[in-house]
């Protein structure tokens, strides 16, 4: 088996600029709507989004690689460093900060040079103790040849499956050296392309022990904020590639088997889970704005804990339809009172009473 990293010409990929064309100018739009549409909104909403999204980023970059960490810790440890002050910040363990230090870093230090000693500084944020679960790792090094050949594997002892091989040990300072080189240069390349290189190349290369993936995320999300020229995360591409994770590592090993560097496939998967993550952005955002709208307009009508509690559940995508029953099962109260929360909000002209009656009777949000 060869790999695209044994091939004669690596690293010069070349790709078919015809199949990339439209995903290429989808995604730069949906760019530019998204950042507009942040920049009506106020500095409150805009500061919670950037949050939000910075959070998922972290937790989701890390699950792919099978490593759970505690939300509230990484969204508190964030909030923090950027100097948000927002209720209910909880101490976060030293891992979660190593993790959250190493994103800020890429992404609102986008502009300064990508450095060998800056990645070294990431993975020695990755991983502070010096190890990798129970085994101690090379840190804030290249690995090196005392090190197994790196590989991906599957499959049980004895009959692992090998789905990818990095470069040896020895080839590591120069093949990063050329990367670096190559992700500081000014070219004329665009910027969304060259995220996606930039993340099939340094993962194909593998130069660290363990913490490559995440890295690799970590220099996409970068040129991401380069091409955007914007600190603000309002999208998670990590949290989209978490949702597809097995076609992610798919894409990839069938990128680095190829039998040339045509990485088209690869250009036309990333540019295509980048437009689902900005769709869904919007959308987020749009439900978010929708509900501060709603409690804008009402924000002088007097209502209790439980209705308030109710409506925000109607806001955020109540399943099913809304009935008593459910009222009083969901606010543990009697069937009495839930009706009297009903009908004191449809005599207010928040919720209307959906075609049918008697126990079927349902209600929904007036439209606003």
């Amino acid at each position: 088996m060869q790999y695209i990293h044994e091939l004669e010409d690596w690293p010069n990929f070349f790709w078919d600029d015809g199949k990339l064309s439209k995903l290429l100018a989808t995604a730069r739009f949906h760019q530019g709507r998204l950042l507009g549409h942040m920049e009506t909104v106020g500095l409150a909403k805009k500061n919670e989004t950037n949050l939000s999204t910075l959070t998922a980023d972290v937790v989701k970059s890390s699950e792919i690689e099978g490593e759970l960490l505690p939300e509230d810790q990484v969204r508190s440890s964030i909030a923090r460093r950027l100097g948000m002050n927002i209720a209910g910040l909880i101490p976060s363990d030293r891992n979660v900060d190593g993790v959250v230090e190493m994103m800020l870093d890429a992404t609102q230090g986008f502009e300064k040079p990508l450095t060998k000693e800056r990645l070294f500084d990431w993975h020695a944020a990755l991983f502070p103790t010096g190890r990798s679960g129970m085994s101690k790792i090379a840190v804030a090094r290249w690995r090196d040849e005392s090190s197994r050949p790196m590989q991906v594997v599957s499959g049980p002892y004895g009959h692992e499956r090998v789905h990818f091989e990095a470069p040896s040990a020895n080839k590591i300072e120069k093949e990063m050296a050329g990367f670096v080189r190559w992700f500081n240069d000014e070219s004329k390349l665009d910027a969304v392309l060259k995220s996606a290189i930039a993340h099939l190349w340094f993962v194909t290369i593998h130069p660290f022990e363990d913490g490559n993936g995440r890295i690799a995320r970590a220099i996409s999300d970068m040129q991401l904020a380069r091409s955007e020229n914007s600190k603000n995360r309002f999208y998670s591409m990590s949290s989209q590639i978490r949702d597809e994770r097995n076609t992610y590592y798919r894409i990839l090993e069938f990128t680095q088997r190829g039998p040339n560097l045509d990485i088209t496939q690869w250009l036309e998967w990333f540019l295509s889970c980048l437009n689902r993550a900005l769709i869904n952005a919007e959308l987020t955002i749009n439900d978010v704005l929708n509900k501060a709208r709603f409690w804008e307009l009402n924000e002088e009508i007097p209502l209790n804990d439980r209705q308030r509690s109710m409506l925000n559940k109607l806001l955020d995508k109540f399943e099913g339809k809304l009935t008593s029953t459910k009222w009083a099962k969901m606010t543990k109260t009697s069937q009495d009172t839930a009706l009297r929360d009903i009908t004191d909000l449809v005599e207010r002209g928040i919720l209307i009473k959906d075609q049918g009656g008697g126990r079927s009777t349902s209600y929904s949000l007036k439209p606003f």
